[in-house]
């Protein structure tokens, strides 16, 4: 799958394991999108037909409703939920987990939000 995780997500730890298990990745520091703006992220993951990965539920959730009321389109929208407690927080291994679980699914991903932490 075609990846692009934002700044919020973007653990090196997570992106060595995605790469591992497959994924094509791209992160912002490969070109200098680092610290941009969300619609800046969503428009170059959208741009690069790549899911968007990201921790920062509330602001891509009002995005994808954007681009929804827009009829526009995107590639995807994975979220990551933390519940800032350790014990039930997603590690990066979970993360690939439930990105394999929701692509075994068969659901579909392009325009849609997905709540990774519903695919453990």
């Amino acid at each position: 799958m075609r990846l692009y995780l934002d700044d919020d997500i973007a653990a090196n730890s997570l992106l060595r394991m995605l790469r591992q298990a497959g994924h094509d990745v791209f992160v912002p520091a490969e070109n200098a999108a680092s610290g941009r703006a969300d619609p800046v992220h969503l428009t170059g993951a959208i741009n690069d037909g790549r899911v968007l990965l990201t921790g920062n539920h509330d602001d891509f959730e009002d995005l994808h409703y954007l681009i929804h009321e827009a009829r526009g389109h995107h590639s995807g929208i994975f979220v990551v939920r933390r519940d800032n407690d350790p014990r039930r927080d997603m590690t990066p291994r979970g993360i690939v987990t439930a990105i394999k679980n929701l692509e075994a699914s068969g659901l579909g991903l392009t325009d849609e939000f997905h709540i990774l932490n519903h695919w453990r």
